[in-house]
């Protein structure tokens, strides 16, 4: 799959998503300090479902009516690592690609995920 990590996507992270084989640009890595509607551009300019920690993206969507290709929202506690990657894996595993045109969130419990509005 095809990623654009926000910059407060932990580091850890996004290399576990490209050991797995994922392709994730890291916006820390190529692009830091840029502004959330700049990432919304760059996830829709290059295709890619954005992973990010940050509920404004939300607001920027749902209220705002900026498009994007995907969004995951992990919404875990940053002190637990392992935790995140697991619930990472487990919602790619059942959703896949159709993580695309949806708003997901990802909790320690459960996954909760909507469409984009179009």
């Amino acid at each position: 799959m095809r990623w654009l990590a926000d910059e407060c996507v932990d580091a850890g992270l996004v290399s576990h998503l490209r050991a797995a084989g994922h392709d994730v640009l890291y916006v820390a890595e190529i692009a830091p300090s840029v502004t959330d509607a700049e990432v919304m551009t760059l996830a829709r300019t290059e295709g890619r479902v954005l992973r990010t920690e940050d509920k404004d993206f939300g607001d920027l969507v749902f209220r705002r009516g900026q498009q994007v290709p995907g969004i995951v929202l992990l919404r875990i506690d940053p002190a637990m690592h392992v935790r995140k990657a697991s619930r990472l894996d487990a919602v790619i595993r059942r959703f896949g690609e159709n993580l695309r045109g949806r708003y997901t969130i990802v909790e320690e419990a459960r996954f909760r995920t909507r469409p984009l509005p179009r």
